[in-house]
């Protein structure tokens, strides 16, 4: 049989129900008559189709899958919280490890337990709730229109309830070690908020970027998020705790009883989250321009 030519799929974003982007399948759906209606490919969509070369008997390649169920409100939800619980639980109880050991963990330790955390996270609930894990990245998608406002309550309710539960397990298992695992500034407030805001804005922009562009290699968001969250905790985490994310700083507090500057890690990741969708969502490329790219030919770097 002769070799098919090269096709190039088309770009596409994280499969994530909450953050929707473009479709991931799409496009040319076949009919079928007969005997064959009933068959599983009535509801397979193919999103690359090449010119069949007919003339020299070759059958272009056609890629096919089947559309993903429905996810209900409740699994999502469920899944938002597991995930946060995780999150809360993993990057509080290095910062709690730290203090019990005396620094053993380092800021280096820290960083790589948070980001590991969410790339983990997102690779294993992204398909199902879209991985916020964090109320201002929920805010800024309902903002932008990226996700329901409806649905945002429950989002926020379940990384709230995620936070406290992990918070207090943790005093729990390391009592009397709790005080590690509070974000508190180390210096001024308006330095600490400066900060907050700038290291939330970086993150939103990944985060716009790898979930609602159709551009970007949406396959490794997990890696890109969790990059990042690395990135700014080296950037942040010796003056603020490096928190980017309300619940991070707000179930340890309740459970340290520690509430010193709590309004700067309410406020400020949310506003830089709002700054970094915002822009990002400024810069990309508009729809009909990305579809033009998308037509013209590239040339691949590979020989």
């Amino acid at each position: 049989m002769a070799d098919s030519e090269d096709v190039s799929s088309a770009p596409s974003t994280p499969a994530t129900p909450g953050t929707p982007g473009a479709p991931l399948f799409g496009g040319f759906k076949g009919e079928r008559s007969g005997n064959f209606r009933r068959s599983l490919l009535k509801s397979c969509r193919c999103f690359s189709v090449e010119a069949w070369a007919m003339e020299e008997g070759n059958l272009g390649t056609v890629t096919c899958s089947l559309s993903p169920p429905p996810v209900s409100l409740a699994r999502k939800v469920g899944a938002e919280f597991i995930g946060t619980l995780i999150l809360i639980f993993a990057g509080t109880a290095t910062g709690i490890v730290n203090q019990k050991t005396h620094g053993s963990e380092t800021l280096l330790g820290l960083a790589a337990s948070t980001g590991l955390a969410v790339m983990i996270v997102i690779l294993s609930t992204g398909h199902i709730s879209g991985a916020h894990l964090n109320p201002s990245v929920t805010i800024a998608f309902a903002a932008l229109k990226h996700f329901p406002w409806k649905q945002v309550p429950m989002y926020i309710g379940a990384q709230i309830m995620a936070s406290i539960c992990a918070a207090f397990a943790l005093k729990v298992i390391f009592h009397p070690f709790m005080g590690g695992g509070v974000t508190v500034p180390s210096g001024g407030y308006g330095q600490a908020f400066a900060l907050e805001f700038i290291i939330s804005f970086n993150l939103m922009f990944v985060v716009t970027a790898v979930a609602t562009d159709t551009r970007a290699v949406g396959e490794l968001a997990g890696i890109a998020v969790g990059a990042t969250v690395m990135l700014n905790i080296l950037i942040a985490g010796e003056t603020t705790g490096a928190s980017m994310n309300p619940v991070r700083t707000l179930g340890p507090a309740i459970a340290a009883n520690n509430y010193k500057a709590i309004w700067v890690y309410l406020t400020a990741p949310i506003f830089g989250a709002l700054s970094g969708a915002g822009v990002y969502s400024a810069v990309k490329l508009p729809e009909d321009e990305a579809a033009q790219e998308k037509s013209s030919p590239v040339r691949s770097l590979r020989r």
